[in-house]
């Protein structure tokens, strides 16, 4: 395998931890920080954060003379406060939820979320500290959108060609991005195909008694979201991990869902047109109940192949895993003794810090558990045990990351597992009733923000790996962007839950804000102290995962992840994946030598990583328009479905037709992989 080249060489006097990129980056963890807030609340979603953070730093540095490694720097300490908002929003609403907090606003509940913040987001940097070799410089993970960060950066730099190409793609994604919620086409088709009723045969094995049950139900047909950026992960991380993520999608959709349906049919179909959904009048359809079962049942089923997948793929890791971090000591202990300086690109915050701190931090953990369930033994055991498991989650994190970008990170289905251990230990140490709760949301949330900030940070790593940042320097950013940002964000969860109450409505949980992850932890966290936990779905996804393993499935957990995401999500990552499938497939025929599949393949990266930023750059500016209430218009009401595969071919056109073109003639020379 070649020896990496960072853009920037070690030697180098280049800027880079400088107060200006530092205090930018906090400027933007906050703003971005307060966007998604309001996206994830209402949606469930948040956008990454990488892409506009690294537009805006290499516009605005860019004036006062900055370094690309400033602009690193910058990225690095804004990203943090997407990642906190998203270990926030997903948890901390649900103390409001589950009728722990009567109210929210209280100088009590700022200090309880800052301190839940500070101390998950800074175990997590710690963490990932730990894991960066690893996962970053040794681990073959393809990390999609790092890929398109430091594309971005090195395009500004750069100019010429690919930074013509790469604000060509943004320009495409941001406009699809546009048109799609003007609704001026259909952004994905679904149709649930009813079946007619049929009987379900059953024979009692005690008397031979023949039982005949009414079936019903059916299955639904989705095409790809029509999303450039999903599209463009897809192309990044190739056919094969594309195809996985789908086969999970189809595992759920195509096999699980319609199972469900079928057997729960007559119950289902009583409910067609009488049952209301929860933030309304409006009778649930068909195509309604079909996502109710995916997210009462089949997520569950997803959770449970999660955990399973994640401490296979993690067992598979072992070797790597401590060989990154023993790797670690043995280059610090040889530094030391021989004297000779360690290479810039080789220094992280040295380990006689970082493992004092983990041992603080646990400890400040164990004070917050005790303030919310009031028992000493349940408290140190909770710290214990969910120190570990924050440490296996913060990897995870990292690992699916690494895999298919940090948009499409489960961050909540890992803090469902959190949430799960946490509510056993409760129930195990005799903590039960509200205190219960309470110590299970906080020990989700803990490790929620950890797990965020963990998947969130190795994307910011492989970028600086890719474009040369110095390591330890971006840790310290990071740290600084916790603290500031984990001060701040809870202002701008109290103005939308508040501002909401004050418009007439309920705050969290209520229709303007649904929190639809806090709402599920609040319901899981009740459900599992008052003994109601629906635990044969997670066995069942657990099992499902031991089977995958035996069968020597590629990889368990990320097929348990296509199952956690939507079918249009997955189907698009898919056809991304084929997209790259057939300019490779092209490329062979026209037998192109290796400089020529090396332009196409540079290019094909602008292209994806420019798609990718377009729609997440639109999606904050859309999120921003929708925090101040001005909603966009509609052209049409409901988009003909042929409207959206249009765009699609367009989408496909651009993503083949362009890369190719720029294969060069024969005799070129070969440029550096985009790769890096």
């Amino acid at each position: 395998m070649a020896k990496h080249v960072p853009y920037v060489p070690e030697k180098t006097d280049m800027k880079e931890l400088t107060f200006k990129a530092v205090l930018l980056g906090i400027v933007m963890a906050v703003v971005l920080g307060a966007a998604n807030a309001y996206l994830g609340l209402k949606a469930g979603v948040t956008v990454a954060a990488a892409f506009p953070a690294a537009v805006v730093a290499m516009a605005v540095l860019r004036i006062f003379k900055g370094s690309i490694l400033e602009e690193n720097i910058a990225r690095t300490t804004a990203s943090v406060g997407e990642a906190l908002v998203a270990g926030a929003i997903f948890t901390i609403p649900g103390f409001v939820i589950a009728g722990i907090w009567k109210e929210f606003g209280t100088v009590g509940h700022y200090l309880e979320t800052t301190a839940i913040m500070m101390v998950g987001g800074i175990l997590g940097v710690l963490f990932v500290t730990l894991l960066r070799r690893t996962m970053v410089e040794e681990a073959t993970l393809p990390f999609p959108e790092s890929v398109a960060a430091a594309e971005i950066h090195k395009a500004g730099r750069s100019g010429g060609t690919g930074a013509k190409l790469l604000l060509g793609a943004m320009t495409v994604g941001a406009l699809t991005e546009i048109f799609a919620k003007l609704h001026l086409f259909a952004h994905s088709w679904e149709k649930f195909i009813h079946f007619s009723k049929s009987a379900v045969t059953f024979v009692t094995s005690r008397n031979n008694i023949v039982t005949q049950i009414p079936g019903g139900g059916g299955f639904m047909a989705s095409t790809p979201a029509i999303s450039p950026a999903y599209l463009g992960v897809g192309y990044i991380i190739g056919s094969r991990l594309a195809s996985i993520v789908f086969a999970g999608g189809i595992l759920g959709w195509a096999l699980f869902i319609p199972l469900l349906m079928y057997f729960t049919g007559p119950e289902l179909e009583a409910l067609v047109g009488t049952m209301p959904d929860g933030i309304g009048t409006t009778p649930l359809g068909w195509e309604a109940l079909t996502y109710h079962v995916w997210k009462s049942m089949v997520r569950p089923i997803a959770v449970g192949g999660m955990v399973v997948g994640a401490a296979y793929t993690l067992w598979k890791m072992r070797k790597q895993l401590f060989g990154g971090i023993a790797r670690s000591f043995t280059d610090v202990k040889k530094a030391a003794e021989s004297g000779e300086a360690q290479s810039r690109l080789d220094k992280d915050i040295n380990f006689k810090v970082i493992f004092p701190l983990v041992g603080i931090f646990l400890i400040l953990m164990a004070a917050l558990y005790y303030y919310y369930c009031g028992s000493t033994a349940g408290a140190l055991i909770s710290a214990m045990i969910l120190g570990v498991a924050g440490f296996f989650f913060a990897a995870v994190a990292g690992y699916l990351v690494g895999l298919i970008g940090s948009s499409n990170n489960p961050v909540s289905g890992l803090t469902l597992s959190t949430l799960i251990i946490a509510a056993l230990l409760m129930v195990a140490v005799g903590v039960t009733g509200a205190a219960g709760v309470a110590a299970a949301l906080g020990v989700a949330a803990v490790v929620c923000c950890s797990s965020a900030v963990a998947g969130d940070m190795l994307q910011d790593m492989k970028v600086g790996h890719i474009l040369g940042g110095t390591p330890w320097k971006m840790e310290v950013g990071e740290i600084i962007g916790v603290i500031f940002a984990g001060a701040v964000l809870f202002l701008p969860l109290l103005v939308l839950h508040q501002g909401d109450i004050n418009a007439g409505g309920t705050g969290f949980g209520g229709k303007a804000l649904p929190a639809p992850q806090a709402g599920l932890m609040a319901m899981l966290a009740k459900g599992i102290i008052t003994g109601k936990m629906a635990w044969p779905l997670l066995m069942t996804g657990a099992f499902m995962s031991v089977a995958l393993i035996l069968i020597g499935a590629p990889s368990p957990m990320l097929i348990a992840v296509g199952m956690y995401l939507p079918i249009h999500t997955t189907f698009a990552i898919f056809t991304g994946g084929v997209i790259k499938y057939i300019i490779e497939a092209i490329a062979k025929r026209k037998k192109l030598n290796e400089p020529q599949k090396i332009r196409v393949d540079n290019a094909g990266i602008l292209i994806a990583s420019g798609f990718i930023a377009g729609e997440a750059l639109l999606g904050l500016v859309i999120a921003a328009l929708a925090f101040f209430h001005i909603t966009m218009p509609h052209i049409f009401a409901t988009p003909a479905a042929w409207t959206g595969y249009i765009v699609l071919l367009i989408l496909a056109i651009i993503m083949i037709k362009v890369p190719l073109s720029k294969a060069g003639r024969p005799d070129e020379a070969a440029p550096p992989s985009a790769m890096g």
